[in-house]
């Protein structure tokens, strides 16, 4: 019988808790790789931060494409590991690192033979596009050869947290922040002997650590043996009609991700051309910071795939309807916390980039308090997509995403852009405004019931499509 509680019980989300704070600080700790880089990088001035800027708005669309195909797959782990499906988790396991590589391979040679292209797209209009394009390729150079590692570590990382091991990911993320830090501080500036490399350093003490962190994880599931373990050469093993079952669910998912990160990225140029090198490290400077606060977003995702997906997988849809509510109302309170919480870290900007102009500072600070603004928003909104595709309903987070992408967030872009003389603060903030078309949409269609499916059921009888 349906419980009609707006919210549960304090047990049931100091449960939920106990699955979504180790994964947030494993945001947190990857999250502090880029701050630490962004600060090491700050103290050599606003052009060679937007150097290394630019290039990670790059690497964030390339993150957002390897998180989605991960994703993808994790709808259907946490469903198998609810029904004790070793072999499902097996398949669902070579079915992510298929895909994370192929997608990797081509991200690869975008960025090798057309990086002036894809980096000169993003300060087109910016007053000093060609110096900070010339550091950019400097940091590209480098910085993709941890596309590899971080392709298998995404992967590896995010099948132990949708089958609830969610601390060995922790420890090795911490593992990875303390080496990065420390290649960052030799090679930056040339400390213990090492030559003062600066951005290039940066990049390098990156792939440096990567790499470690890749090394580990593999080591860790081949000691440990978790249940979706597969050894490298049944990687080839693969059930095709699964396998094409996962790819139709997460290509949807993929569509609307891709989406969010491509009018992202859109937004992001056309903000870099209403200034010079102030605008384009004033906004990364604020983007750092608040990107310690979006370690929610992955919390989130996780504990409604995990609880909300494991339940749907033992076929209890009743219950699992219940916890879905829970979790989606106990995650707008959570980005209340979060949005004072990130109001206040404007305390940070001194101390961390203080280094940077006055002028990029202001930016810096009138962009976290946007930001902050809009987390309750932004947790509620995560929170009902991670519920859809919990049980498989790709498509709804894909049509909301792409459809209010395409006909409202876009072209206010370039209506704000073209019409009026607003700064980069002013448009994001009004821009922005239509996440909450988006609520209301994911609201209604997550009351048409869709979402309710137990996707082990369809494996089990492949005339059910997935």
């Amino acid at each position: 019988m349906k419980n009609k509680a707006p919210f549960a019980t304090p047990a049931f989300y100091k449960g939920a808790l106990a699955i979504a704070v180790p994964v947030m600080l494993q945001a947190l700790l990857q999250n502090l790789v880029s701050l630490i880089d962004n600060f090491m990088v700050a103290g050599l001035g606003d052009i060679k931060m937007s150097g290394v800027n630019i290039t990670n708005q790059i690497m964030f669309v390339y993150f957002v494409a390897l998180n989605t195909v991960a994703a993808g797959g994790g709808i259907f782990m946490s469903q198998f590991n609810g029904a004790k499906d070793a072999e499902g988790m097996r398949q669902t396991f070579r079915y992510k690192i298929h895909t994370s590589l192929i997608l990797t391979a081509v991200i690869l040679a975008l960025c090798v033979f057309l990086p002036e292209k894809l980096l000169g797209f993003l300060v087109n209009t910016n007053t000093q596009s060609g110096p900070i394009v010339e550091e950019g390729k400097k940091y590209l150079a480098i910085i993709v050869f941890t596309l590899i590692p971080t392709s298998i570590t995404v992967v590896i990382g995010s099948s132990l947290r949708e089958i609830g091991r969610v601390k060995a990911p922790l420890v090795i993320s911490v593992l990875a922040t303390l080496v990065n830090t420390f290649f960052n501080w030799m090679l930056i500036y040339g400390n213990l002997g090492a030559p003062r490399l600066e951005v290039r350093g940066a990049a390098l003490a990156t792939v440096i650590a990567r790499v470690f962190e890749m090394v580990v994880f593999i080591a860790f599931i081949r000691i440990k043996k978790p249940a979706f373990y597969s050894r490298f050469r049944d990687l080839w093993k693969i059930k095709l009609s699964l396998f094409f079952g996962i790819l139709r669910k997460s290509g949807v998912i993929f569509l609307s991700e891709m989406s969010w990160a491509v009018t992202e990225t859109i937004m992001t140029a056309v903000y870099n051309g209403r200034g010079g090198a102030e605008i384009v490290s004033g906004m990364a400077a604020g983007w750092a910071i608040a990107n310690l606060f979006f370690l929610v977003f992955g919390g989130i995702h996780t504990s409604v795939g995990v609880i909300v997906g494991g339940t749907l997988g033992r076929n209890d849809l009743d219950r699992a309807q219940d916890e879905a509510r829970w979790l989606m109302n106990g995650s707008f309170l959570l980005g209340i916390s979060v949005a004072v919480l990130e109001a206040f870290s404007v305390f940070l900007i001194p101390v961390v980039f203080g280094n940077l102009s006055m002028d990029a500072q202001l930016v810096t600070r009138r962009m976290l308090w946007i930001i902050a603004l809009y987390m309750p928003v932004w947790t509620y909104l995560n929170a009902q997509f991670a519920t859809a595709r919990s049980g498989g309903d790709a498509i709804m987070g894909a049509w909301v995403d792409i459809g209010v992408n395409t006909t409202l967030f876009l072209p206010g872009i370039f209506a704000l852009a073209i019409f009026t003389k607003l700064g980069p603060i002013e448009m994001y903030a009004i821009i922005k405004l239509t996440d909450l078309v988006k609520i209301a949409i994911a609201h209604w269609q997550l009351k048409s019931g869709r979402w309710i499916r137990n996707l082990t059921h369809a494996h089990e009888h492949p005339e059910i499509a997935l």
